[in-house]
């Protein structure tokens, strides 16, 4: 294997970690599906550092990273959700969020203009990272139950507050860009 493709086989691992995780939390085994999750998510952030450090960036890294984050993402809080550890409104929200955005996106792309390029914004940087602290304060709460506190509390609206206004968000933006190609006809 080429060390080009290293950055790639850390997100395939990343990926083959969501069926574990997942059935670990739903046989109780709390303490292995958090260890996996934490080894998975420093493995997100090597994965990317190596990529740009070494400009060993891929067109099926740049696909297939994205959709792993959402895989493990999208799993662990089903299935916390499917145990009673998370509020079912709040996943609604965050998958409607995505199908918003995906739908959304695959409407520009295919009736407007192609898109190119799109980035993240800020906003929505900081909902995943507020899904994942929520994900992993739950984790540590199944396996060490005195560090549950109120501040899951605080996080599942936290991440309810930033998951509708990122949403929204990409909703305007798109909107805009829409508009604008339609004005100039570009």
């Amino acid at each position: 294997m080429s060390l080009r493709l290293f950055p790639n086989a850390l997100t395939l691992f990343r990926m083959l970690a969501a069926g574990p995780i997942v059935y670990w939390l739903l046989t109780g085994d709390n303490a292995a599906a958090l260890l996996l999750a934490v080894f998975a998510g420093i493995s997100d952030l090597l994965d990317g550092y190596i990529a740009r450090r070494f400009g060993w960036m891929t067109h099926f890294g740049g696909v297939l990273d994205p959709l792993t984050d959402k895989l493990l993402l999208v799993s662990t809080t089903l299935t916390l959700a499917w145990l009673g550890h998370l509020p079912w409104w709040l996943v609604l929200l965050v998958v409607l969020r995505d199908v918003v955005i995906v739908c959304g996106g695959l409407y520009y792309h295919n009736f407007i203009t192609p898109i190119v390029n799109s980035h993240p914004t800020l906003l929505s940087k900081c909902n995943t990272l507020l899904q994942i602290v929520l994900i992993v304060a739950v984790m540590l709460g199944l396996v060490f139950p005195r560090t549950v506190g109120p501040w899951n509390q605080w996080l599942i609206y936290t991440v309810a507050l930033t998951t509708v206004a990122s949403g929204v968000q990409y909703v305007a933006i798109w909107s805009i860009k829409a508009r604008r190609h339609h004005q100039h006809g570009t």
